[in-house]
């Protein structure tokens, strides 16, 4: 079977490769793969059978993108069986078959029926069969071969990895290397000019260039300064069938940044500086900002201040703010207007980091002076020494003085100062202060067992301007004095057995005492005078701060006595030393074979012999019984000599009470008894106030009694009793209490309102106009209107 393929001068891009097949005419494809000349195009049978290539015999080329009506004629399928008389069929199989090529099953004539696109798919296997139609047998073997679409110059250049962008240090020199750029091409690099790709720049001259083979981009000016321009884009094309015209082309931006170079030094906008603050400025604060300009960035804008010299050296301090490059002034010390009024600095801002290339441009660092004026502020007082430590015994007498306090104003003005004590350090006004002197005394007497450390805070005032204030502070420790007398370190509880020996310790005593003496306690025991010569118990001061009490016999009784009182004498070494004489209380017990009391209660031998506790009991009972009854008679006679003047139903006691004064509290509120003044003829006896304590006794003792005087001025001078009684008693406290007897007195000019002492009937009131009122005040006008209605209730 042999692949005939179409005449060479209808490949048309194709000529070079297919000169050989003109030359040798058609290929002959033979089922046993023998490649044989045909007839060429001269017409006679050539004789030439030249090889000067290894020739891939069973391929086709395609042109790709064919844009014709017709479909594409790729070649022709013969076999030498087919005698053209109709019995051999065609057949086409592999990839595209059917899709993309057709063969015609008569003649073997192969065409492409679609748009080919080598970029899609460079080349296709088909396999070719010739069998005889009537059995549909394969005359000869199957045969592959390829079909290989030939490109055209359809693709243009593309910058896969762009657009770009990419840095280079200013002030670089020239040609420095920027950045590669790279363009691809979809068509086939392998035959002719369609890939191969040649750039050129077309954005971005004079300052920048590309290689037009490897796509670098580099600079095309020396000394490009990032503080003019720090940025450029640039319009780098791709163009292919190198660079001839007809080729297409493709195009990628390049963002080109210029990055920072220290090659500027800092520069201060001005070469002196004047600054004005108070002289409060409290230390540590910020007194100015200063910045030298860079035109720099980052790390290449980094700076270090210093202070270089001048007059305030030791007054300030200069850092770096890391954020914004500021040389930060602090106040080291404290600032006096009055001292000094003004500072001159000169300070030096330098770059951290200097790059040596570009130290030809002259020095990276600047200075300038700053002047700070001092403004004066009225301060308040200072005190000569913020702590005073002052020393007082607490046996100091009121109006001892302790110490002195200083203070002045520090300003030119030199205001008198004023001195007093902040009453919330002094609560209970211990001590007191000269308020033109300063000088602290005591005003109370001091306890240093209560408070041995008092630390008060003292003001002191400029005269002329109240409102300035300085505070101080005085730490007044209290001296200890041996005033207080040692007594027993615990309520000591001490056990006897009966059966004790003589000599033996019973009890181990110690002692305190409220004084703290410098050399610390001593104390000394010894049994009072009037135990010294008992038989029972004897003392050993153990010199230790601490005593033992010994028996001095033995055979100890409950019965007996079974509580022994031993008075102890207990001496401080103090001076003068203070002693005191403590009881110690030892009960004798019952106690078992280890000397652990089990009983120490003397009832079994106070009772008396053959009386159980019941009966005990039952007398006590029957005692208690008979105090009752006593004090129920008792009782009943005070009250038999009570007089009665009214019945009890009727003794009333009239109480006002009032809430809203500040006098003495409840006992303002008192009960007057009404029978004091209905029976006139009983002395009243002097009872004493509840709400105070009576001192003053004169005044009540020579009151006369209310029965010696005139009937008529019983109520007046009672009223009048009581009244004095409250006002003149200097003992009470001052309260108010409202007491009322509604007695009007004889000189009243109201007299009585009551109508029931009314006797008198010559009333001209005419009251028969109440008739006209209506039925309802009808009876009235009868009642009032007449003498006789009158008459019923006088």
């Amino acid at each position: 079977m042999r692949l005939l393929g179409p005449p060479v001068c209808s490949l048309v891009g194709v000529v070079t490769l297919l000169l050989p097949l003109w030359e040798v005419g058609c290929l002959e494809l033979s089922a046993g793969s023998r490649l044989r000349p045909l007839r060429g195009p001269r017409g006679h049978e050539g004789a030439l059978q030249r090889h000067k290539r290894s020739w891939v015999w069973n391929q086709f080329f395609v042109l790709e993108e064919y844009t014709g009506n017709d479909p594409l004629y790729v070649g022709k399928l013969h076999s030498d069986v087919d005698q053209g008389e109709g019995n051999i069929k065609y057949v086409l199989s592999g990839e595209g078959a059917t899709s993309i090529f057709t063969i015609d099953e008569n003649t073997g004539d192969i065409h492409a029926t679609k748009r080919l696109d080598r970029e899609e798919q460079a080349y296709y296997t088909l396999r070719a069969q010739a069998v005889d139609r009537a059995t549909n047998r394969p005359v000869e073997p199957e045969s592959e071969f390829i079909v290989k679409i030939q490109d055209i110059n359809d693709n243009e250049p593309k910058f896969l990895d762009g657009p770009y962008t990419a840095g280079v240090p200013e002030m670089s020199p020239l040609g420095t290397s920027v950045v590669q750029v790279a363009a691809t091409d979809a068509d086939d690099p392998t035959y002719g000019n369609s890939a191969r790709v040649v750039y050129s720049i077309l954005h971005g001259q004079p300052y920048f260039s590309v290689e037009p083979k490897t796509g670098i981009i580099r600079t095309a000016l020396p000394n490009m300064d990032r503080e003019t321009r720090d940025q450029y884009v640039l319009v780098i094309q791709a163009k292919d069938m190198v660079g001839q015209m007809g080729g297409l082309s493709g195009t990628t931006s390049v963002t080109v940044t210029l990055t920072d170079v220290n090659d500027n030094p800092p520069r201060f906008s001005r070469k002196s500086y004047q600054y004005t603050v108070p002289e409060t400025q409290p230390v540590g604060s910020v007194v100015v900002k200063i910045k030298a300009a860079d035109a720099d960035i980052g790390s290449n804008a980094e700076m270090d201040y210093r202070i270089m010299d001048g007059d305030g050296l030791g007054m300030f301090r200069v850092s770096t703010d890391k954020d914004t490059q500021e040389g930060v002034l602090t106040l080291q010390k404290p600032m006096d207007f009055e001292t000094k009024a003004s500072y001159s600095l000169r300070i030096e801002a330098t770059n951290r980091h200097i790059d040596p290339q570009f130290l030809n441009l002259g020095p990276f660092s600047d200075t300038a002076t700053v002047r700070v004026t001092v403004e004066d502020v009225d301060e308040p007082p200072v005190f000569s020494s913020p702590l005073s430590k002052m020393v007082v015994s607490e046996a100091a007498k009121v109006g001892t003085i302790i110490g002195t306090v200083s203070a002045h104003d520090p300003d030119a003005s030199n205001s008198a100062i004023r001195y007093s004590i902040d009453r919330n350090t002094d609560l209970e006004r211990f001590f007191n202060i000269d308020a033109l002197t300063g000088v602290i005394s005591t005003a109370k007497p001091l306890d240093r067992e209560v408070n041995a450390v008092h630390n008060i805070t003292i003001f002191a005032m400029e005269s002329q301007d109240p409102t300035q204030v300085g505070k101080g502070i005085a730490v007044i420790t209290v001296m200890d004095i041996n005033d207080n007398a040692p007594v027993f370190a615990i309520e000591y509880e001490t056990f006897l057995c009966e059966n004790a020996k003589p000599g033996q310790v019973i009890q181990t005593i110690s002692a305190v005492d409220k004084d703290e003496p410098p050399s610390g306690h001593r104390f000394f025991f010894a049994l009072s005078a009037e135990a010294a010569g008992n038989l029972n118990f004897t003392l050993r001061d153990n010199k230790d701060n601490t005593a033992s009490i010994l028996t001095k016999r033995g055979g100890f009784r409950r019965q007996e006595q079974f509580l022994y009182r031993l008075p102890i004498l207990i001496l401080d070494s103090g001076s003068p030393s203070l002693s005191s004489t403590n009881t110690l209380s030892i009960r004798v017990c019952d106690c078992d074979p280890d000397g652990l009391a089990q009983s120490c209660s003397a009832e079994a031998y106070i009772l008396p012999a053959g009386l159980s506790t019941g009966a005990l009991i039952a007398i006590l009972a029957c005692v208690l019984t008979l105090l009752v009854l006593v004090l129920l008679i008792v009782t009943m006679r005070r009250r038999k000599k009570e007089p009665l003047i009214l019945e009890d139903e009727r003794d009333i006691r009239e109480n006002i009470v009032r809430y809203d004064d500040e006098g003495g509290g409840e006992e303002d509120t008192e009960a007057f008894d009404m029978v004091a003044l209905r029976n006139l003829n009983v002395i009243r006896d002097h009872k004493a106030r509840r709400d105070v304590t009576p001192e003053v006794t004169s005044f009540f003792s020579s009151r006369p009694a209310y029965k010696t005087l005139p009937d008529n001025v019983i109520f007046r001078e009672f009223i009048w009793d009581r009244l004095k009684e409250a006002d003149v008693d200097p003992s009470a406290p001052p309260y108010d209490s409202l007491q009322t007897y509604a007695f009007e007195g004889s000189g009243s000019v109201a007299e009585s309102l009551s109508s029931l002492e009314s006797q008198s009937t010559d009333s001209d009131q005419n009251y028969d106009y109440l008739s006209d009122w209506g039925p309802r005040f009808k009876k009235l006008a009868d009642l009032y209107g007449n003498t006789e209605g009158c008459n019923i209730f006088s």
